[in-house]
């Protein structure tokens, strides 16, 4: 039983700290610039949002085939 709840945990957490490599590693991120909170704050949702364009690459690009 403990067993089943820590993978449960382990699976929680791969899906909410895989964005954050994305960030770190595909697009070189690795600390804030004291630009402002608001540049700050839009940096980091533009890298969030690619960042899921970037995980959801192969689904995306499968769409524009034609399956028959």
């Amino acid at each position: 039983a403990k067993r089943k709840i820590e993978y449960c945990k382990a699976q929680t957490r791969a899906k909410v700290e895989h964005p954050f490599r994305v960030i770190k590693r595909q697009f070189g991120y690795v600390k804030v610039r004291f630009r402002g909170l608001m540049k700050n704050t839009a940096q980091l949702t533009t890298l969030f949002a690619l960042s899921n364009l970037w995980m959801a690459r192969k689904q995306l690009m499968g769409m524009g085939e034609l399956r028959v």
